[in-house]
């Protein structure tokens, strides 16, 4: 089975209020890109990929006009796609939902959120996604008070042949300054997204670790918009968002081989996921933002990740339609994992 993770730069903006492919020669809200360029784009990388579940991250919106459901499989019907049925958890409002396309034939996907509700008062044992948590980031002895802009997509996930995944999609908050006036404000700014994107992982994590204590196959993917190493704040806090997600200490750990390669080395190539162009200097920065972590009990059936980059993966490299299509449909490129399920 082979299940991914795709975060689709601004997916919302290529359909209509009825959930129709707007295939045409409008500009899309990827810089340089018309609607129908991206389109096809993402139909020939969803056909490439032709995984059994795709995760998509900045899925198309859901509100009281749009149905992400409705676009994401009028999508795969245009494209002739496998995976044809969608499915989200608690819609939010940034217009960048988190949901997931699958093929009905290989496995069923449910929402089902775990922790209690929480209304306005929050709570600190990992309570619902949709709810706020309390927990003290900066040893001030006072409760930081952390809600998800994007609540993580919980799944319970059975298989054709019967196997039980929980499978959660996440989208972290982002660390960039944005708005900031002057560099005091950027660096405000910048530390207390840091902090922010701390708690979302420890909350995540806190999720995962009950998963695991039921003996549940746990496996989280996404984009956490972090990474070790990533950037200088991470010094004020000990740690990255992504560690605090595989486990620290003792703790039982999660496993993702390209998050396992930013830990241990500091020095040389690093995988990417990511390749967005700075305007200011002219450039393309690339950053590794996306993971497939899987439980220790997944992880001895020896899957197989991969990153489908245009210049970095030989195979896309070398199919000239499929390595521009990577660079058109998105500034994030999929990431998936082969596992015997």
């Amino acid at each position: 089975m082979r299940i991914a993770t795709y975060n689709v730069e601004w997916f919302n903006a290529l359909f209509d209020d009825a959930g129709h492919p707007l295939e045409d020669l409008e500009w899309s809200s990827r810089y340089d890109v018309k609607r129908r360029e991206q389109l096809e784009a993402l139909g020939i990388v969803f056909t490439a990929m032709d995984a059994d579940a795709v995760m998509i991250i900045e899925a198309p919106d859901d509100n009281g006009k749009r149905s992400t459901v409705r676009a994401l499989e009028n999508f795969a019907r245009r494209y002739d796609l496998r995976t044809n049925r969608a499915v989200i958890g608690f819609a939010n409002d940034t217009q960048q939902e988190i949901a997931l396309l699958y093929d009905p034939e290989k496995l069923t996907a449910v929402h089902d959120p775990q922790g209690e509700e929480t209304g306005k008062k929050g709570a600190r044992d990992a309570p619902r996604f949709d709810g706020v948590f309390n927990v003290d980031l900066d040893i001030d002895a006072m409760a930081d008070r952390v809600v998800f802009s994007k609540p993580p997509l919980e799944l319970d996930v059975t298989t054709a042949s019967g196997n039980k995944l929980r499978l959660i999609g996440v989208h972290a908050k982002s660390k960039a300054p944005h708005g900031a006036r002057g560099k005091d404000e950027a660096m405000r700014i910048s530390i207390e997204n840091r902090r922010k994107q701390l708690a979302q992982c420890v909350w995540i994590r806190k999720r995962v670790e009950g998963h695991l204590a039921a003996g549940e196959s746990v496996m989280v993917v996404g984009d956490f918009n972090d990474g070790p190493g990533l950037d200088e704040y991470e010094n004020l806090f000990g740690r990255s968002g992504v560690e605090v997600v595989l486990g620290e200490g003792t703790a039982e750990r999660l496993h993702d081989p390209h998050a396992r390669m930013a830990l241990t080395r500091r020095v040389g190539a690093m995988p990417v996921t990511s390749r967005f162009y700075i305007h200011t200097e002219k450039r393309y920065l690339s950053a590794l933002l996306d993971y497939i972590m899987v439980s220790s009990d997944l992880n001895a059936l020896n899957p197989k990740w991969r990153i489908w980059h245009p210049f970095e993966d030989l195979a896309c490299y070398q199919t000239p339609e499929l390595r521009e299509a990577l660079l058109i449909a998105s500034d994030h490129f999929p990431v998936t994992i082969d596992i015997d399920l």
